[in-house]
Parts: structure tokens; C-alpha cells; sequence
């Protein structure tokens, strides 16, 4: 239709819409930008462009054209609901809020709507509220597959209730969102691979989180360390987002396959028709994850590693790869999958060498400053009352928490009220917004104002953060918990040969916090040689972590051929296939 009316603004609009759901946000763009060439007062063009430009991650954009096409057309309920999107990702949380109850109110049967306000309510802390709007959501798709996973995140994230009612929860996710007929396909499903003489391991990582993201930093040493003479990398993205970190471990992959926009059964028939031997899930229950396809058996051997912190709950997930601190054995019945503990740390970090040195100095005044850099969504009400007591503990410090959310009047409020109720002028708080410190070595810097560190408890722990906060000799403190979730730092710690550094109580957690803050001397000595200690920790050993997920993942393909059954016989007159490359 646009070849033969290239000046209809409608045609070019729907292929703008079409070029959206496939993926395609440049051909989106230019669509978009069309149409608004042939009528410039065409609000639902100035709406999908911003839905294209938001998906591309350029925010003000698809801000100013979602602006426009509320100024066109004030009761559009879908640009409504975009701009408390593009709202909430500028950090600005009371707009967005005040966006998703026009939606709302517009169009009262918006599950999409509750979707994203619920998820904007977890980042403000406010859980019983953002459980209520997935609720909702549900209520109106009971089959909609974000959301439930969405609300799986929440309850897993913020320990809302225990984990066997999570993993019952989890459960149902594929009952939910797979219909039965495609999950029975799937438990029926056979796979004939070739041994594995003479050949490599076909190993395929599925994952939204290709880009600038807390899991990509352990992917790119993941990526260049894997032994290219056993293991065929291919990787599967499922989000359109691109930036330098995509760039880069495109690079790494010898297969980069775009699967954004595609249908999950079309997902996992192009896994199977590549021949994958091991299909490795990176996302579970986050944002753009695939599990869809994993859902409806893409691959004879799929096991989740490393994006998520907790069961996926699905039935053809065969494995969660995790290490004995991380994973004990006391955890198993918290899994629907079979845990496979690697002989060392589960992870990887990836020490920059031209992270700025540590110059941090003692504090004349000898005053102590703890802090967390880790986002808001983790200071719990459990994390809040346990630092408050600690600082009661310790009149001599204050705190500081740094993390974009804090930009927010509301979130900033919210903290210091939390700690006010428990005795804590807000004197003795600072709250610093990370925007403040808009490039990667100014944010490195900022370790050396902390003397402790401090890891959330009742939630999910530091990963990203915590590996940050040692490289730059900070000393951090955890809290053991009882979930995954809340033992990666203490997994780390050990990793790097401080597990004098893990409590086992919160009595503990604040006697460890208080013996670091006033021997000043050990501090001194841990400053000057932790970075150099830690490089070479397993923590920083990325190769040593590739040979052990290599020899894991054939371990995993060598058991399903000796215990899987054999393939249907082809009918008479046809071919079977092998499904070798």
C-alpha cells in the first residue's frame, strides 16, 4: 500500500506498527516519521513513533512525541499509559504515577496499564500496592505471560512470602500462560544429537539482557573465555535494545540471532533447527525474558544460569546452575529444577584496569560512613530497620545510599521517614542521586567516600554492586540468608577470601559492621592490597568459571544421552532427522 500511496499517512502508520512487534524499530521510525510528514496532527503516528523511540532507549524523544499526541488528543488512553512508561524511566515517579491513573480512568480494563504501574510501585517501595495492580492485571489476562512473570519477580525479589509459596506461584506460571496442548507437545518432544566425538557442543544463550545491564558485566568475560575448540556459542536476543555492550558480545558470539518480535513457538523451532545441544536461560523471570520457548522444549538439555534469583517453576527447565554457598544443598526443595553446583564461585567479575585507583583515607574526625550503592527496590523495610540499628549502634557514622531512584522527592521522603520512625535524624542520612555522577569512573570514585559497605538484607542481595565496592577496596558485610537471593555477596566474599565478612544473624551482621568501623588500622591494610587480592580470586577468574560451566554443560548433554529414550521411528517412506548441524 505505501509502494502505491506512498502520501497515506495510515499506510505508513500500520507498517510503523507491524515494523514495531517484529523488531525492526529503524524501519518503525522511518514509518512513523512519515506518516507525521503526510499528517502532522496525527496523533496515533506521534504515539507509535515515541513507542519506537522508547524501545530504542531514547527517552526524551519518545517523551516529547507522546506529549504531542496527548496536546492531539487528550483522552488516548494507550499514550497515556506510554508516557508513564517513558516517565518512570527518566526517574520522574509522581508523573508517571499520576499518567497510569489517566490511563486508568480512560480505560479501566487496561491490564497493560496495571502492569507497568505495579511495576513502577515495586521500585517505590510500595509492595502491598504494586501486588494489588498484578493482581488486577491478571484478573483482566489471566494468559498474560509478562505480568505473571513480572509478578513472580516481585514476590521473589522482595521475599513476599516464603519460598514454598513462591515456587507454588512459579508453578503455575507455564499453566497459566502455555496452553495444554503445547505443554503436552513438550514433555513429549525427542531430540536425536550425535555423540560428541569429533564434534563441538552446540551451546546457546537465550537472554533480553544482551546490552548495558547488571548480568551482561559477567557475560562479556563468560563470552571471551569460553574454549571455542568445545563449545559452538550462539545467542539468542530477545530485546531490540542495542548500545556498546551488544556490540561487543556480538562480537564474542560465532552465532548472533535476533528473536525479538517473534512468536515463542518460532522461537524455539529456529533453537531446534540450529541443533542446540544445551539452551541456557539468562533472564528467567525478568523483563523480555523467553521462557516460552523453553516452555515448549527447544532443546534437549536447558538449564537457567545467572540472571535470575530463583525456580523458574517450569517443568522443562532441567537445571538452575548455581555453587554450594549459593545453592546449598538445604535449598533444593525451593527448586523446580535439578540444582547443579559448580566447584566454585557461580559468577565472574570483570576488574577493569582503568577503574580509578582507590584513594580512600580515614576520616579525621575518625566518624565512619557506611553505604549501599544498590538500587532502592532493595532497601526493604527489614534492610532500613536493621541499618538503623546499626547506626544506633555506632553513633560515630552516618549513611550514605546512592542509587538513580533517589532523584525522585518521594522515594527520598520515603527513606527518611522510615528512618526518623526508628530514631534517625536525617542529618545522618545522605541520599545522593547517581545521576550526579553521569560517567562510569566518577561512579567508581564515589567508593572511596564509604569505609564499610553494607549489603540489604530481607531481599535481594548486591551482585553487580558488591563486585564494584571490592574492586574499589571497599570491605562489605552480609547477611547469610535462606534463599539464593540473598546470598550472592556471601558467595563473592568467600570467593575472594573474606568470609570473615558474612554474618550468620543480624546481631551478627551489626558486631561485624561495628568491629571494621573502629579497627581503622585493618582497614588500612585491607585498602591497599584488596584489589590486587581479588584479581586473583576466583571471583576475577573468568576463564577457570568457563572450564567449569564447559565441563558442567557436557556433563548435563552426556546424561540426557545415556538416560533419554530412543526417537519415535520415522514413518514408512520418510526420512527421520538427525537434528545434527
Amino acid at each position: 500500500m505505501v509502494a502505491h500511496k506512498p502520501d497515506s499517512a495510515e499506510a505508513h502508520h500500520n507498517l510503523g506498527v507491524l515494523l514495531t512487534d517484529q523488531g525492526d524499530m529503524d524501519g518503525a521510525v522511518e514509518n512513523f516519521r512519515q506518516a507525521l510528514a503526510c499528517q502532522p496532527d496525527y496523533a496515533e503516528a506521534h504515539n507509535g513513533l515515541g513507542n519506537a523511540l522508547l524501545n530504542q532507549g531514547l527517552q526524551e524523544p519518545a517523551h516529547e512525541h507522546f506529549r504531542r499526541a496527548l496536546a492531539l488528543k487528550p483522552d488516548y488512553a494507550e499514550a497515556w499509559g506510554n508516557l508513564g512508561s517513558v516517565l518512570t524511566n527518566l526517574g520522574r515517579y509522581r508523573e508517571a504515577v499520576e499518567s497510569y491513573h489517566k490511563t486508568l480512568a480512560l480505560k479501566p480494563g487496561y491490564a497493560e496499564a496495571y502492569n507497568n504501574l505495579a511495576g513502577l510501585f515495586t521500585i517505590q517501595g510500595r509492595f502491598d500496592e504494586a501486588i494489588e495492580c498484578y493482581r488486577k492485571a491478571l484478573a483482566l489476562r489471566p494468559d498474560y505471560a509478562s505480568t505473571y512473570s513480572n509478578y513472580l519477580f516481585a514476590h521473589a525479589y522482595h521475599f513476599l512470602g516464603d519460598a514454598a509459596g513462591y515456587l507454588e506461584l512459579a508453578r503455575g506460571w507455564e499453566a497459566g500462560c502455555i496452553p495444554d496442548a503445547e505443554r503436552r507437545t513438550a514433555r513429549s518432544r525427542r531430540f536425536r544429537r550425535p555423540p560428541l566425538a569429533g564434534r563441538r557442543l552446540r551451546v546457546g544463550y537465550l537472554s533480553g539482557d544482551f546490552r548495558q545491564h547488571a548480568a551482561s558485566h559477567f557475560l562479556v568475560q563468560l563470552f571471551s573465555s569460553h574454549d571455542r575448540a568445545k563449545v559452538e556459542l550462539f545467542a539468542y536476543a530477545t530485546s531490540p535494545l542495542h548500545d556498546a555492550v551488544t556490540t561487543r558480545l556480538q562480537a564474542l558470539a560465532e552465532h548472533w540471532v535476533p528473536v525479538f518480535g517473534k512468536r515463542d513457538a518460532a522461537v524455539r523451532e529456529r533453537i531446534e533447527a540450529d541443533a542446540i545441544d544445551v539452551l541456557v536461560d539468562l533472564s528467567g523471570h525478568t523483563a523480555g525474558n523467553g521462557l516460552g520457548a523453553l516452555a515448549r522444549r527447544a532443546a534437549p538439555v536447558q538449564a537457567h544460569y545467572l540472571g535470575y534469583f530463583a525456580s523458574t517453576g517450569l517443568s522443562e527447565m532441567d537445571y538452575w546452575i548455581g555453587d554450594p554457598i549459593l545453592t546449598p544443598a538445604a535449598m533444593d526443595g525451593q527448586f523446580s529444577e535439578r540444582l547443579w553446583r559448580l566447584p566454585r564461585v557461580w559468577a565472574s567479575y570483570e576488574g577493569h584496569a582503568d577503574a580509578p585507583a582507590p584513594r580512600w583515607q580515614p576520616a579525621a574526625d575518625r566518624s565512619v560512613c557506611l553505604g549501599s550503592f544498590n538500587n532502592l527496590g532493595k532497601m526493604t523495610p527489614a534492610t532500613l530497620a536493621l541499618w538503623a540499628r546499626l547506626l544506633h549502634a555506632l553513633p560515630e557514622a552516618r549513611l550514605l545510599l546512592k542509587t538513580r531512584d533517589l532523584a525522585d522527592a518521594d522515594c527520598r521522603r520515603r527513606v527518611l521517614d522510615d528512618f526518623a520512625a526508628q530514631g534517625i535524624a536525617a542529618a545522618r542520612i545522605e541520599l545522593q542521586d547517581s545521576n550526579a555522577t553521569p560517567s562510569w569512573a566518577e561512579h567508581m570514585a564515589c567508593y572511596d567516600r564509604l569505609d564499610i559497605a553494607l549489603d540489604p538484607v530481607g531481599a535481594v542481595g548486591g551482585g553487580t554492586t558488591t563486585c564494584d565496592a571490592l574492586w574499589m577496596a571497599v570491605p562489605v558485610v552480609a547477611l547469610l540468608g535462606d534463599r539464593m537471593a540473598s546470598r550472592m555477596t556471601a558467595s563473592m566474599l568467600d570467593a575472594i577470601g573474606h568470609a570473615e565478612w558474612i554474618a550468620r544473624s543480624e546481631t551478627d551482621y551489626i558486631d561485624k559492621v561495628v568491629a571494621l568501623a573502629r579497627d581503622v588500622e585493618r582497614r588500612k591494610a585491607l585498602r591497599s592490597r584488596q584489589r590486587a587480592e581479588m584479581a586473583a580470586s576466583p571471583l576475577c577468574d573468568a576463564a577457570g568459571l568457563a572450564r567449569e560451566l564447559e565441563r558442567a554443560y557436557i556433563a548435563m548433554f552426556e546424561r540426557w544421552q545415556e538416560t533419554s529414550l530412543p526417537p519415535d521411528p520415522a514413518p514408512s517412506g520418510t526420512t527421520a532427522t538427525t537434528g545434527a548441524p
